[in-house]
């Protein structure tokens, strides 16, 4: 096996350790940097978009909330840590929309659909979470 495949299998081996967000922040931050390389001549606007795209959840809110749905699962938490979920679901959805009309905002600046930009950045709609 090459240098080069080495590399690969403990990048790999190294990604499936991160959590699903972390994964997700992850390959969107490499697909950015990948389109950055391969375009060096984005405008100052499409810069500014991908950056704040990529941002993603603050760690200690994302590690709070999962914290929390985790003991949500296992029918533990009290009513405080109930409605904190609740709020704190709140602030992810926030986060969310405005990713999302910042990936809105960037498709249109490249005459994209949203479908399309998001398949050309490797970034796939978060399945629901109902549990």
């Amino acid at each position: 096996m090459s240098t080069s495949q080495l590399e690969t299998e403990r990048l790999l081996d190294a990604a499936l350790q991160m959590s699903r967000a972390e994964m997700e922040r992850f390959v969107a931050r490499l697909f950015a940097l990948k389109a950055r390389q391969e375009a060096p001549s984005l405008t100052p606007r499409e810069s500014e978009l991908l950056m704040k795209i990529n941002q993603g959840v603050p760690l200690e809110l994302q590690r709070r909330y999962d914290s929390l749905i985790r003991k949500r699962r296992r029918h533990k938490l009290t009513s405080a840590e109930h409605r904190e979920v609740l709020a704190l679901s709140q602030e992810i959805e926030r986060h969310d929309v405005e990713r999302l009309k910042r990936l809105s905002d960037l498709a249109r600046l490249r005459g994209l659909s949203l479908p399309d930009l998001m398949q050309a950045l490797g970034i796939e709609a978060p399945e629901p979470d109902y549990a």
